[in-house]
């Protein structure tokens, strides 16, 4: 649904639209795609984000876009949380490890000495999604939040059951990256 240049949508009608179009799909959509199917810019869709998060829509900023949290976690039923340590330059590897078994990484989450836990949603789910992850990071110059603990950090995995949870700790361990399941 593209609007012509001339219509505007109220800000409750494009919440709804966004709400609607994220509960319809797994994928992400970016703050772009909503731009141009609303004719406003994407900072008014982040503020339209940002105020339906505030009244509890589930929805979540990862590197590929916005999804909408309770329809990606649906068939989701197992979760672990692994802790991990590794430099910078083994991140595509680890990411490739967890995904290739059909394991979702949710999160990385660190502790920071000043503000305790900080945790970044990722929510990868495959390998081109990991290597779109990564190239964000470095096309940004960016930092990865491990580098704030020494390489150390947590990951939440989700999959649909316990034995591809266990492969992935498996072949994390083997490749001297899994610190504790």
């Amino acid at each position: 649904m593209k609007m012509s240049k001339q219509e505007k949508m109220s800000s409750k009608e494009r919440q709804a639209l966004i709400t609607r179009l994220l509960k319809e799909t797994t994928k992400p959509i970016t703050g772009n795609e909503f731009s141009q199917k609303t004719n406003v810019s994407r900072q008014v869709i982040v503020q339209d984000i940002s105020l339906l998060k505030a009244k509890g829509k589930p929805i979540v900023a990862t590197s590929q876009g916005y999804i909408y949290l309770n329809k990606v976690e649906e068939n989701k039923a197992h979760k672990k949380v692994i802790v991990c340590n590794h430099p910078p330059e083994r991140t595509a590897e680890e990411l490739h490890l967890i995904t290739d078994h059909g394991v979702s990484l949710k999160n990385v989450i660190v502790e920071h000495p000043v503000y305790g836990d900080i945790t970044a949603t990722i929510h990868v789910s495959n390998r081109k999604e990991a290597n779109q992850f990564v190239k964000k990071i470095e096309d940004a110059s960016a930092s990865y939040l491990s580098v704030l603990t020494n390489g150390v950090h947590l990951h939440t995995l989700e999959a649909d059951t316990e034995d591809k949870l266990e492969a992935v700790c498996n072949d994390l361990e083997t490749a001297g990256i899994l610190v504790s399941r």
